[in-house]
C-alpha cells in the first residue's frame, strides 16, 4: 500500500454551543489539515495522486468555502446579529469542532474522487482530530 499526505493551512473562526469552556466565545484558529491518500498501485506516472490535483481541488474548496470564515452551528443565536454586518458565515448542522471539520474535509475529498483514507485536522499546534472511513 502506498500513502501520500497533502498538508493545507487556513484560518477560520468559530464558537461552540452547549460548551462551558472558553470555546463558547467567538475566537479564531490557524488550522492545519493533513489529507492521507492511499493506493495499492501507482498510476502511469508512478504516483498515488498528483499533489497539484489535491491542491487545486481540495485546497481550492477550503480556500473558497472555509478560509477566513466564521463557522457556526446553524442554531447559533449570534447568526442574526452577524448577518447584517456581512460577516462571512458558514453554518453546520452540528458544532464546528475539529472532529466535524475533519469529517467535512474527508467527505469533500472523497466526493471529488480522491483516494482519501484519513484526514487530520489540527486546531492548534498541539491538538488535532482524525477522521477515516
Amino acid at each position: 500500500m502506498f500513502k501520500v499526505t497533502k498538508e493545507i493551512h487556513f484560518c477560520y473562526g468559530h464558537r461552540l454551543l452547549n460548551y462551558e469552556g472558553k470555546c463558547r466565545f467567538l475566537h479564531g484558529h490557524n488550522a492545519k489539515v493533513q489529507i492521507d491518500l492511499s493506493s495499492e498501485a501507482l498510476d502511469h506516472r508512478g504516483m498515488v495522486i498528483d499533489f497539484n490535483d489535491v491542491k487545486q481541488t481540495v485546497q481550492g474548496w477550503i480556500d473558497s468555502a472555509l478560509d477566513h470564515k466564521m463557522l457556526l452551528n446553524k442554531a447559533d443565536p449570534l447568526i442574526p446579529h452577524l448577518n447584517p454586518l456581512k460577516e462571512p458565515i458558514v453554518t453546520l448542522e452540528i458544532n464546528p469542532t475539529a472532529e466535524a471539520l475533519a469529517r467535512m474535509i474527508f467527505d469533500y475529498a472523497k466526493a471529488q474522487g480522491f483516494p482519501v483514507t484519513e484526514v487530520r485536522f489540527w486546531e492548534t499546534p498541539t491538538s488535532f482530530a482524525t477522521y477515516h472511513a
